[in-house]
């Protein structure tokens, strides 16, 4: 069965009422060579993507933060936040992000105060 019998059965069949066909490049969608975009360079021209050599760390979730200090999320939130653990919001309702430094950081504060986490 030839190709132009093909599309006649599938009803793709080009007739004098359809449209000419234009290619879709893929070259036109995306990033052709992500290297060549600026990335973000972190101390001594390390990627902050990579985590390495951010002065904040890896960037982690509540309860990623939770596991780290070995309590639940609802205490991460109702306890430690007001009592000073550093987070950042990613907008007016958005998500709390913690730096995996800045927790350290306050951890180990808390506990050269002889504060209880």
């Amino acid at each position: 069965m030839t190709t132009s019998a093909k599309r006649g059965m599938s009803g793709l069949a080009l007739d004098a009422k359809s449209l000419p066909f234009q290619a879709i490049s893929a070259s036109g969608l995306g990033q052709n060579y992500p290297l060549h975009y600026p990335q973000s360079q972190g101390v001594n021209g390390l990627s902050f993507a990579e985590g390495n050599g951010s002065p904040l760390g890896i960037p982690l979730s509540i309860r990623e933060v939770a596991r780290m200090i070995g309590c639940s999320a609802w205490t991460v939130r109702q306890k430690h936040l007001p009592s000073g653990l550093p987070y950042f919001r990613s907008g007016p309702n958005g998500k709390l992000v913690f730096f995996r430094e800045q927790v350290v950081a306050w951890v180990l504060e808390q506990q050269r105060k002889g504060g209880r986490l």
